[in-house]
């Protein structure tokens, strides 16, 4: 069986990019937030910055306790422009509260330690700083639907590549269609007479996305091993692509 990153460090993965996010209020009647800005901090918590003039912001000021019952949406989505676009989705259900003027300022500086932004600056200035607090964790890709422990959540490591993965499939996609359709040497049968493109990359393989005329097909093209470094990566590139300079070097050791 192709092994592949767990569905924690998947989730780890995805809110460690980031990506689109939107927070959806349980209240009904209540609209969808587009943050300005957001972070998933190392033990689940968001960040969330909205602006001040949102209803939702009021909202959470007058609940009870100050927390209002809500979900923050992440989306994945490839970096390739795709007919379907998205890879996967994470879901935190949880409590969001409000921050004071003081403790909106200090979760902006511990944001910016991470992910700088520069409307973090707009704190107490047009903007107000949310957080919130998961009670659950739903994870949704081409490998399933999991539910997902908190526990299990903060103690996975996000993928080695994955800050880099955007840029270099781009990269692979602009730059390099020549080996793109040597990839497709991989591909079933059946498969091979549609549009090949980058889809994602990890410490396990790299994955195709086959754009054909009656639907699209994702295909896992394995590692011979986990890689970790960029050395080891190049490598198994290099092998799946059928580089015979790599080929003659194996035969030499």
């Amino acid at each position: 069986m192709t092994e592949t990153p767990t569905p924690a460090e998947r989730a780890r993965t995805i809110a460690t990019r980031g990506g689109k996010a939107t927070l959806m209020p349980s209240a009904e009647g209540a609209g969808k937030v587009i943050p300005l800005t957001h972070h998933v901090h190392a033990d689940g918590v968001a960040s969330v910055l909205v602006a001040q003039s949102n209803p939702f912001v009021q909202a959470a000021w007058a609940a009870p306790r100050g927390e209002l019952a809500a979900m923050l949406e992440l989306a994945d989505t490839a970096p390739v422009p795709l007919r379907e676009p998205v890879r996967g989705l994470l879901w935190f259900t949880g409590w969001v509260r409000a921050l004071s003027d003081d403790e909106a300022r200090r979760a902006a500086v511990l944001v910016a330690e991470e992910r700088p932004d520069p409307r973090l600056l707009d704190v107490g200035h047009g903007a107000t700083m949310l957080q919130l607090i998961p009670a659950s964790l739903v994870l949704a890709d081409a490998e399933g639907t999991h539910s997902l422990r908190l526990e299990d959540f903060t103690a996975a490591t996000p993928d080695p590549f994955c800050a880099y993965e955007a840029d270099w499939l781009r990269h692979l996609e602009l730059a390099h269609t020549d080996v793109v359709s040597l990839l497709g040497r991989h591909l079933p049968d059946e498969l091979r007479g549609g549009h090949i493109r980058p889809l994602g990359l990890d410490r396990f393989g790299l994955r195709l996305r086959v754009e054909a005329g009656d639907a699209d097909h994702d295909v896992r093209l394995a590692f011979e091993q986990p890689v970790t470094t960029t050395t080891e990566l190049a490598n198994e590139l290099r092998r799946l692509v059928g580089c015979p300079f790599l080929a003659e070097t194996r035969k030499r050791h």
